[in-house]
């Protein structure tokens, strides 16, 4: 049996982000000029995921695998080399949502989930001393709709009252104090919480860079085209440059799975995203934030902002120029050319959002595209692909990947080395990927949007 679908892989000659403008010695390495033609397990994608858990399966291991991790275009040049550069939980807001989809005790799972990751990825940072401008801080969330202000406030007296999640980290500001405590002009409510923000593709690079220093084989620019069943439970993995004969394989592709495991094609869906690194003129003094942001224009459209410790800004969103065009960022993969009419969005934007940048003079510096993998049910798929054993995946971050990554690679690689069931991982329970949320009918995803694809709402 053959898993293969065209449209969904890597587009070649992406537009840099800021993140990856500078290039990396292990961009566009191969360890050996020939692809190896076994390994006891194949990895296939270079961002977080796909090198975090072959960290954890190779760490502390007397006898490791032998592993291959291959990537379609540069090393970690996906959404991982793309993003804004956040390590920020979602600590409240969506427990409501979750809480009815799943439960109230997934939902808490899921909110203290991903506050142990900002941890771990601090301890990991530290312990391997990786240079990659991590900063622990506060991440402040900025409602700017009375309404949605309004409704957030309450939620979070419930929460507060019911006691079902640990607040003891989280601080609300009413009207009245939150346009000053946050800067950002009528803001009508914040919550604030411990983030982070780093340099992401600094932290995968040099992490793998001591995977390669202790054997892995990197293949960068071999993409995979199909994986196919061999009679004695082993798998061939092919690719542009040859083919692997494998024991397992692991799918850390995020938007691109269903390129080779089409069962994913309604599960996971790419969505094109959009992020800008402004900078002020002539190297003119601006004020310092602090914290990272969130700014929440209404119910769908946000943005996301961190400071950089030289002044610069990193944002991201700019959903109003283009969210009601379906074409223009659902299923769609281009991450090698702008969305023309989002570019604009960014100029004098920390002049128009926050209080004392009127003067600033930032500019927009560079704007790219990226391309995010959303979950039909806004969860990730985790574990054992259904009815491929050796088969792993881990995919569908829905844009909050980085607040879930290490934990749950860590969990992935106790599945395909040790054979752990997904029910002793610790994870939450709804990643576990399955075949009935393949085949599900509903889609909470296209739900949410579609009233903007008939113009039944505007951003």
């Amino acid at each position: 049996m053959t898993s293969k679908i065209a449209g969904r892989l890597p587009v070649v000659n992406p537009v840099d982000s800021f993140w990856n403008a500078e290039p990396k010695k292990l961009d566009d390495y191969r360890s050996t000029a020939e692809l190896p033609s076994t390994a006891d397990i194949v990895i296939i994608g270079s961002g977080f995921s796909g090198v975090a858990t072959t960290y954890f399966l190779l760490k502390d291991n007397p006898n490791p695998p032998s592993i291959v991790l291959l990537d379609a275009r540069k090393i970690c040049n996906g959404a991982t080399g793309r993003n804004g550069g956040h390590i920020k939980p979602d600590t409240y807001s969506d427990i409501p949502k979750f809480a009815k989809m799943f439960g109230i005790e997934a939902a808490t799972h899921i909110a203290a989930f991903e506050t142990s990751n900002i941890y771990a990825v601090k301890d990991l940072i530290e312990k391997e001393g990786l240079d990659c401008d991590f900063h622990m801080t506060r991440a402040l969330d900025v409602f700017l709709d009375p309404k949605q202000a309004n409704g957030v406030e309450k939620a979070y007296r419930e929460i507060v009252r019911a006691g079902i999640v640990n607040v003891s980290d989280m601080s609300f500001t009413p009207k009245k104090d939150a346009e000053r405590i946050s800067g950002v002009k009528n803001a009508q409510a914040c919550i604030s919480y411990t983030a982070g923000h780093l340099w992401p593709s600094k932290l995968v690079h040099q992490l793998l860079q001591k995977l390669v220093d202790q054997g892995l084989n990197v293949q960068a620019h071999t993409p995979v085209t199909s994986v196919s069943a061999n009679g004695n439970g082993s798998w061939s993995i092919r690719t542009s440059r040859g083919t692997i004969q494998a024991s397992k394989v692991v799918h850390t592709t995020n938007a691109y799975a269903s390129h080779i495991l089409p069962e994913y094609t309604k599960s996971i869906t790419p969505l094109r995203g959009v992020c800008a690194h402004l900078e002020s003129v002539n190297g003119k003094k601006t004020p310092h934030l602090v914290n990272t942001y969130g700014i929440r224009f209404d119910e769908i459209n946000n943005d996301y902002l961190i400071p950089r410790a030289d002044g610069s800004i990193i944002v991201g969103g700019a959903r109003p120029p283009f969210w009601h065009n379906k074409k223009r960022y659902f299923d769609n993969i281009q991450d090698n050319e702008l969305v023309d009419e989002a570019t604009p969005y960014f100029d004098n934007y920390m002049q128009r959002t926050f209080r004392g940048w009127e003067n600033s003079e930032m500019k927009t510096k560079k704007v790219w595209t990226g391309i995010l993998g959303y979950s039909f049910d806004f969860m990730p798929h985790i574990g054992e692909v259904p009815d491929k054993p050796g088969q792993f995946i881990m995919a569908g971050f829905t844009g909050y990947g980085m607040p879930k990554i290490l934990l749950s690679s860590k969990a992935l690689a106790t599945m395909v080395l040790d054979g752990v069931p997904f029910e002793e991982t610790g994870l939450p329970s709804p990643f576990k990927t399955t075949k009935q949320r393949n085949e599900s009918k509903e889609n909470p995803l296209e739900d949410c949007l579609g009233d903007l694809w008939t113009g039944k709402a505007k951003l």
